[in-house]
């Protein structure tokens, strides 16, 4: 098996491809407790994760699209070895450095960090995102979504995986099919996510089929969507949505605890 995904539960998943072990917005609160989502603003988690950050393998770097309390908490901070390389936003690494994550990467829109392993390479690009509308998205933290492109001994790109990060459908999105046309797989962040009841800062069900349409993923994995009493857009909203421009077959819906295998250029179906 050349690599699996497995799903943990709000927007984090474990990723092993080629050797490498990623943690994407580690998320490990239990059911209970609240997120700090900041203004003073929290959500109560309302499902446990699959695992508790006691349980990872040795994590070879994490993907974090942003730093809110939904991504990075304050379980993840005291239990993760402060030597695992954190890629995110500029923002989120000067503040991950300061409190004692010193080997936190932050990358601008299209600039890329590179692993190396024995069996192959790992580049992981930043791409555009939009947490709020309008002036609202200077409220939010600054937010990016990645592509990781996992490149075998011969330095040819074995696997191509999107996660979208919390980003509202935007234009600026439109520049990552020009530049990545080949997409294996996609995590799309959904839960049309609503502070104070009414402002969207996540893609619902609609703005998530149209993103899939958009992106065009051989594979997509929905997340991000149950776990926190801010969302306002279940699961079958995406799933309804989905239908509608005829793409349900592009998608895996993963329980938490689930796991799929990766192979080279698909995500393998049970």
């Amino acid at each position: 098996m050349k690599g699996s995904l497995q799903f943990i539960g709000n927007a984090t998943t474990l990723i092993r491809y080629n050797g490498f072990t990623l943690l994407t917005d580690p998320n490990f609160l239990h059911r209970g407790q609240r997120a700090y989502l900041g203004y003073g603003l929290s959500s109560r988690r309302l499902k446990d994760p699959a695992m508790d950050v006691t349980d990872l393998p040795h994590i070879d770097a994490v993907v974090l699209s942003h730093l809110h309390g939904d991504h990075w908490d304050r379980v993840t901070r005291k239990g993760l070895d402060r030597d695992t390389p954190i890629v995110t936003t500029t923002q989120a690494a000067r503040r991950l450095r300061r409190r004692g994550f010193g080997r936190s990467v932050g990358l601008e829109v299209w600039e890329q960090h590179e692993l190396n392993g024995p069996q192959g390479s790992l580049t992981i690009t930043a791409l555009p995102a939009r947490h709020a509308p309008g002036p609202a998205e200077a409220l939010l933290p600054q937010v990016i979504g990645t592509m990781l492109e996992f490149r075998g001994p011969e330095d040819l790109v074995e696997l191509r995986l999107h996660i979208s990060g919390d980003t509202l459908l935007d234009r600026r999105l439109e520049g990552i099919p020009r530049r990545f046309p080949d997409v294996d797989l996609a995590l799309v962040h959904l839960g049309g996510t609503r502070l104070l009841g009414t402002l969207l800062v996540t893609m619902d069900g609609e703005q998530g089929a149209a993103w899939v349409d958009l992106i065009n993923p051989h594979t997509v994995v929905p997340v991000h969507y149950d776990d926190y009493g801010v969302f306002s857009s279940p699961l079958d909203d995406f799933r309804h949505h989905i239908e509608q421009v005829g793409l349900a077959d592009r998608v895996v819906y993963l329980e938490r605890g689930e796991s799929r295998e990766l192979a080279p250029h698909h995500l393998v179906r049970h």
